[in-house]
């Protein structure tokens, strides 16, 4: 008698355990391609790249050894060897940090060293919440508008210079200003005045040489440039001394 039992498993495309064991032939592969191979999503082009974090990410690729290096730079201001440096990889990590440090700085240094004199002098003392908002716009404001400002005048005289380049530039000069800052606190006022003078000359002469061989360029006004950007950033560290550290009862 003859064996009505199948053979185990079936041969061909008999059955449905072989015919499941390969994938339907309209399959989609995405699962089985490596990860390496997916695709990033497409990136705006034009102006809309200015709303994409993704086109601010290389401003960003520095690591520990880039910022100190570059603090370092700023803190030896008559090398004038910054904007070499930095011209294939200006970013903006740094000057974001050392703002937001010295507006934490001033505000809280600015309101002890007005803390203490009121105490002294057996004074009613209240605390300003506007030192806080009154050095963020400082701050970022000053690093903000003057390159933007910077950068119109050079292309109008044809000689333009990157923007990132001097927000890069502007950033790091302002360093100077945290340990200057840090001074202030000795209850001495010709000390904070010679020290926010030295702060403030330190920090123009940085500016000033590293834009001068690109200035000169600009024809013969490069020197009036020049000295408008060496003056500016003096006046910044005066107003710092008058604001936050001149008493008034």
């Amino acid at each position: 008698v003859e064996s009505n039992l199948q053979t185990f498993p079936p041969s061909g495309a008999q059955g449905k355990i072989s015919g499941a064991s390969r994938p339907p032939r309209d399959a989609d592969d995405s699962f089985s391609k490596p990860v390496n191979g997916i695709e990033e999503p497409q990136q705006p082009g034009g102006w809309l790249r200015a709303f994409s974090v993704a086109s601010y990410k290389p401003y960003f690729d520095v690591d520990t050894v880039d910022v100190l290096e570059r603090i370092k730079d700023s803190l030896f201001p008559f090398n004038g060897s910054f904007n070499e440096k930095t011209t294939n990889n200006p970013d903006l990590y740094g000057p974001f940090w050392i703002c937001t440090t010295l507006i934490f700085v001033a505000a809280s240094i600015g309101t002890f060293v007005t803390y203490v004199a009121h105490k002294v002098e057996k004074k009613e003392w209240n605390y300003d919440i506007n030192v806080v908002t009154w050095s963020a716009g400082l701050f970022y404001g000053y690093v903000t508008l003057v390159p933007l400002a910077l950068y119109v005048i050079l292309k109008y005289f044809s000689a333009p210079s990157g923007l990132v380049q001097l927000f890069c530039l502007y950033g790091y000069s302002l360093f100077i200003f945290i340990p200057t800052l840090c001074l202030s606190i000795v209850p001495l006022e010709i000390f904070r005045w010679i020290v926010a003078g030295v702060a403030g000359f330190m920090s123009a002469s940085f500016v000033a040489l590293n834009l001068r061989a690109h200035i000169m360029s600009a024809g013969e006004r490069w020197f009036l440039i020049v000295a408008g950007i060496f003056l500016l950033q003096l006046a910044l560290s005066v107003v710092l001394k008058m604001y936050l550290f001149t008493v008034t009862f």
